[in-house]
């Protein structure tokens, strides 16, 4: 079959991307479960063993971070490695599997030791099927509706992100459960998150596995690797795909610096936690709405004018968190905050697709990728350091990271035509900056 014949109805949208994305939704609903349950989990004394000294407080944020520190370092071998296979959807369900089998080994796991190795192998998945799915979706895309489909695939994911605390909530409260069948038997509400998640993550790899396939033009590559951080034109100084990197770290280090310092975020709004989780997921929201919409414009308006113009509004709505001082003025700061980082990632994305080389867009389009799981790390570190020089310190210091890079995308980052933006052979193994 066609690139066309997947095209659903006028949208534009292919469908093959439509289910991509719910099954990222599935995945990222039990995935974001343990953003809730392994904090009370390590602290519940059911985990037990040496903690190296640290505190339980200090172990929990461990756990959370060592997943997207692994994955983040993770990602550029791995989009490689799908690369060489040319086997995308290969490794989209094999990640998926692996994070099924993760979630479940949490019932079984008894130090803190065994929880650290669960998160790292969970890690090494998700770099599997983030790079794998994200370069799916650009050879899937033509250069007319790339952009729609990447802000298509990401809403999906925030959804299932955003919903999975929630649900995960109510889990944990109604727990322990009677397992049907086994008389005197119960399933604790840890335990019924655990599985729940591992579900989540096995009914993804089914529906990627029933409906969607490579699409011919994913071919196994063995040319050498052309990831460049100084351009190949004298008219620039970096490579536009690194470059993007930056801005991709830049938006997310932007959006992570709010949760870190939630404490003094209540202290000065005078709210409690259920105010912070409306600031917090106004943001999601305003993500998961608007970045549709943008990715679809920037197929007919241009990608880099988005990028420019969602930069220039990260500016105040990442410098007026630390200004305001009321739990609604917080809201509205996030909103412009979110539907700024939108209308970066979502072209970022669909951009860096135009302009990877044929074969190679796994390990290309892992460049920003994984730049957005640095940036949320950084982001969530330089918020807890600098909020003792003051409230506003943060966020002034995201704002001014976002202004520069303002002048980066208009001096550094091309716009391609339909023509350039069409898959290009990798250079030759001798080309200047490439590596094996």
């Amino acid at each position: 079959m066609s690139r066309d014949d997947y095209i659903w109805s006028d949208t534009g949208l292919d469908i093959r991307v439509i289910v991509l994305g719910l099954a990222r939704m599935a995945d990222a609903f039990g995935n974001s479960f343990l953003i809730v349950v392994l904090p009370l989990y390590v602290a519940s004394g059911q985990v037990t063993g040496t903690r190296f000294g640290l505190s339980v407080e200090l172990m929990a944020g461990l756990v959370l971070a060592l997943f997207g520190l692994i994955s983040a370092v993770s990602q550029p071998l791995a989009g490689r490695l799908s690369d060489r296979a040319g086997r995308r959807t290969l490794f989209v369900i094999l990640g998926l599997w692996i994070f099924a089998g993760a979630n479940v080994s949490f019932s079984f796991v008894e130090s803190y030791v065994g929880v650290l190795g669960i998160r790292a192998v969970q890690g090494v998945a998700a770099s599997l099927t983030i790079t794998a799915g994200v370069a799916l979706v650009n050879e899937i895309s033509a250069f007319e509706n790339r952009g729609g489909n990447m802000g298509v695939y990401n809403s999906l994911r925030l959804v299932g992100f955003g919903a999975g605390p929630l649900v995960a909530g109510g889990v944990m409260e109604g727990g322990p459960y009677p397992v049907p069948g086994l008389a005197e038997v119960t399933l604790s509400g840890f335990d019924a998150t655990f599985y729940l998640a591992a579900f989540a993550a096995l009914l993804s790899a089914v529906l990627v596995q029933i409906f969607v396939e490579d699409p011919e033009e994913t071919m196994p590559t063995r040319e050498r690797l052309a990831l460049r951080v100084r351009s190949a034109s004298p008219e620039r100084i970096l490579d536009p795909i690194f470059a993007l990197g930056i801005v991709t770290f830049v938006m997310s280090a932007c959006i992570a610096l709010l949760a870190p310092i939630e404490p003094s975020v209540n202290e000065r709004l005078g709210q409690g936690p259920f105010l912070f989780a409306v600031e917090f997921s106004a943001l999601i929201a305003a993500l998961a709405v608007v970045q549709p919409l943008v990715g679809s414009a920037s197929d007919r308006v241009g990608r880099r004018t988005f990028i420019v113009v969602g930069l220039i509004g990260l500016v105040p709505g990442t410098l007026l968190q630390g200004l305001v001082t009321t739990p609604w003025q917080m809201v509205g700061a996030r909103l412009l905050q979110g539907v700024s980082a939108a209308a970066v990632f979502a072209p970022a994305l669909a951009l860096a697709g135009d302009l990877s080389r044929k074969g190679q867009s796994g390990a290309q389009l892992s460049v920003l990728t994984m730049a957005f799981g640095l940036g949320i790390s950084f982001g969530q570190i330089s918020a807890g350091y600098l909020i003792r020089f003051g409230f506003a310190t943060p966020f002034a210091f995201g704002a001014l990271l976002a202004a520069g890079t303002v002048l980066l995308v208009r001096s550094q980052v091309p716009e391609p035509s339909e023509e350039e933006a069409e898959p290009r052979e990798a250079p030759a193994s001798g080309a200047t900056g490439a590596a094996g």
